[in-house]
Parts: structure tokens; sequence; C-alpha cells
């Protein structure tokens, strides 16, 4: 599975990575504790079976084009499912849906690249920056007990980069700027 990732500019990383810290300290789950290279704060924009060269030059261009772009952290967000997720909600702004719906429409028409993950879908997608994954719902045992661990008013920054992941190989490679 590959993925298109956005980049965070250093401040806002930094700011994140605290968050993590944060939560790690209070013994919560966190992408603090994933020390695997590749770890970063990002967001996914869509995934796709396999990145044929071709689609990966278009989604150069388009990229190169569109950043650096605003972005808003505001607010926490819960996913359910196998594996809970506590998230950093991103407020998307016109610039950023655009490009999610052209990265998505590239991935979905690209001949050979597989079926793209629903969730990624325009219709569906919800924007956001991971903080902790876990069998147990992160935080739900420690109520709110969790809101001030991460920023309560909104963080701004800039979207300053973007990359793909492999995660058969574990890698990444940049893309755009």
């Amino acid at each position: 599975m590959h993925s298109v990732e956005l980049l965070l500019d250093h401040a806002t990383e930094r700011a994140v990575r605290e968050a993590w810290e944060r939560l790690a300290r209070a013994g919560l789950p966190s992408l603090a504790a994933h020390r695997h290279p590749t770890n970063r704060p990002h967001l996914t924009l869509a995934t796709a079976d396999t990145l044929p060269a071709q689609t990966r030059a278009g989604l150069d261009h388009t990229l190169t084009a569109a950043l650096p772009l605003s972005l808003t952290l505001d607010g926490l967000v819960r996913f359910g499912g196998r594996r809970h997720v506590l998230a950093w909600a991103v407020r998307p702004d016109d610039a950023l849906l655009s490009l999610h719906r052209t990265v998505w429409r590239t991935l979905r028409e690209a001949p050979g690249s597989g079926r793209p993950n629903p969730l990624h879908d325009p219709e569906r997608w919800i924007p956001h920056i991971t903080l902790g994954r876990g069998a147990e719902h992160p935080g739900a045992a420690a109520g709110t007990e969790v809101l001030p661990l991460v920023p309560d008013t909104p963080l701004t920054g800039r979207w300053t980069g973007a990359r793909t992941y492999d995660s058969l190989s574990r890698t990444t490679d940049r893309l755009g700027p």
C-alpha cells in the first residue's frame, strides 16, 4: 500500500511531537512510542495499492504547484474500530480540499494503481494528524485528562512538503517541493 502524505513545517511538527510526548508521559497511547525512522506527523491524502511512475510524476507536479499551504489544527477527534485512534483535527480550507480531490482522483483513475481506500474519498475524508492509537480507546480511561495534553486553541502553520509511504518496504520518498 502506498500513501500520499502532506508534511508540516518544522514548528508545527515540533508542536505535534510535543503532544505525542505529553500523551506518552501520561501513560496514554501515543505515536511517540513508534520509533521507526519514517514516523513523523503527517496528513494522509489518499492511498493506492501501487504507485506507477507516471502517476507519481503527476502527483509530484501537482504537489509542487500546490505547496506550501496554510494549515490549522483545531480540536480532537476520535475514531473507533479495531484500533482506536486519537487525533488532532485538521480544519480544511478550500485549497486543501481542492488538493485532496485532485490527489484522490489521480490515484483513483491511474491505470494499475488498484482501488484507493474509501475512507479517503472526498465525501468521507476526515483530515487529521494521528496522536495515538491502541486496542483501548486512547484517553477513554483518562476522560477529560487528555484535553490539557493537547492545546485547546487552534494551532496554525503550513503544509510544506509531501511524501509517499510504502507500507510493504516501510520506506518514504519525497514528492513535490
